[in-house]
């Protein structure tokens, strides 16, 4: 496939790497330095664009690629406010979108088992339950999207609980705890405490490699097909 990857860090430069390791072609890559050039693609010349970036930046991508016939997979986290007005642009261009806040099949695996615990735990009212996500200093949201999904996840079982707070315990909402360390990929820990115990789910990644290679996964698995989908459909859980 001719890939076009918008946006350049670290998640960018290991998708490229992975994606010319697996025989595919770079189209081009746009970054911060030459965002004026994402106006030189289209379906003619890109088969499918990869898209990390920032909050500020990732509608406007994806919304291009989308009027531009060029299926989109984005894992740009922080913009989710608008990611129904995407999903509708998606249908209305008869295009493709896939969007997921992380990559990882591990991840996925674990947002799978989060749910399904937590429909168990609800009916236990003596657990009280929170999240705890941590990442590298570079990561500029807080909470990460990857812990709002989580945080998601577990309200779908808990209709007492009006949604997640960051960083404070606010009465009938989960806390999602977010830290900031050196040298850390990504964690993200699940904790039912009681009085007398606590229960834990976790996921700790040691790289980037599975996030870059779930997104490279869900570029070759778009094309050819139309419509909006995640990592569920990708994975059928």
């Amino acid at each position: 496939m001719k890939i076009l990857l918008i946006g350049y860090g670290k998640m960018g430069q290991t998708i490229e790497k992975m994606a010319l390791d697996k025989g595919h072609q770079i189209a081009g890559i746009i970054d911060q330095h030459n965002t004026h050039e994402l106006a030189d693609y289209s379906g003619a010349n890109a088969d499918v664009a990869i898209e990390f970036t920032h909050p500020e930046a990732a509608y406007g991508n994806i919304s291009y690629c989308l009027q531009n016939g060029i299926p989109i997979v984005s894992g740009s986290t922080g913009w989710l406010a608008k990611f129904e007005e995407a999903a509708a642009l998606c249908k209305e261009q008869d295009g493709a979108f896939f969007y997921a806040s992380n990559y990882s099949v591990g991840v996925n695996l674990f947002f799978h088992f989060n749910e399904y615990i937590a429909s168990k735990m609800k009916d236990y009212p003596e657990y009280q339950v929170a999240i705890r996500e941590v990442h590298h200093l570079q990561k500029v949201d807080k909470p990460s999207g990857t812990g709002i999904t989580t945080a998601e996840g577990i309200l779908a079982s808990y209709p007492n609980l009006s949604g997640w707070s960051s960083d404070e315990e606010v009465e009938n909402k989960i806390n999602i705890i977010s830290e900031r360390e050196p040298d850390v990929v990504g964690t993200h820990i699940v904790e039912y405490r009681s009085a007398i115990d606590k229960i834990e789910l976790g996921h700790i990644a040691h790289s980037r490699t599975g996030f870059a290679g779930g997104a490279l996964m869900a570029a070759e698995w778009l094309k050819d097909r139309k419509g909006v989908y995640g990592m569920k459909d990708m994975l059928n859980l």
